[in-house]
């Protein structure tokens, strides 16, 4: 690992795939997602944990505090039902929220289902590290990653993605770059 790899936390949040249910495909979707779009080394800290709210406010805490996390995605648990609490537990450890990640992503998902106004996710900054709630579902987390594009490959809508790094050189984290065919990282030029 060299300094310029980057700690990223994924957390899946859902109680049948903690205990065995069925299988976590969250967390092998997000590594995948990553690999072919970073390219920035990076390093994966993965975590399964149920839908239990002072556990993934434990998990968040000690991925930030004690990994050294700068990024975590967190998938599941964003949901109406009772057990989804992902979004009290990221908002209880964050310093600050940042409103416009949960936003765009209700945004993209309403032009594939009309559920997605029942989406809670959020986003914060803790210290100096991005946590953002993703969808459940693979083929959702995708869709917000990377945002909607023509037949063409022309982006028709943002990804949230493509803020990401920038807000990462905000709040003093890593420098990471992506792959501009998969994301367009905006940066502000330089005058």
């Amino acid at each position: 690992m060299t300094d310029q790899t980057i700690k990223i936390g994924l957390v899946s949040i859902s109680d049948r795939a903690s205990t065995g249910v069925y299988q976590d495909l969250g967390l092998p979707h997000l590594q995948e997602w990553l690999g072919k779009t970073l390219i920035t080394p990076w390093q994966a800290e993965t975590r399964l944990i149920p839908d239990e709210r002072a556990e993934i406010e434990f998990t968040l805490k000690q991925l930030v505090d004690e990994v050294g996390c700068h990024l975590i995605l967190t998938t599941g648990g964003t949901g109406p039902s009772i057990r989804d609490v992902t979004p009290e537990a990221t908002l209880a450890i964050g310093d600050r929220e940042m409103p416009g990640f949960g936003e765009q992503m209700r945004q993209i998902s309403l032009n594939f289902v009309a559920t997605a106004i029942l989406s809670r996710q959020v986003a914060v900054i803790r210290q100096q590290c991005l946590i953002i709630n993703l969808p459940g579902q693979p083929k959702a987390i995708a869709q917000t990653l990377e945002g909607l594009k023509d037949a063409s490959g022309k982006q028709i809508v943002h990804g949230i993605f493509a803020a990401v790094p920038y807000c990462l050189d905000l709040i003093g984290a890593p420098y990471i770059e992506t792959k501009p065919e998969i994301v367009l990282a905006f940066r502000p030029k330089k005058h």
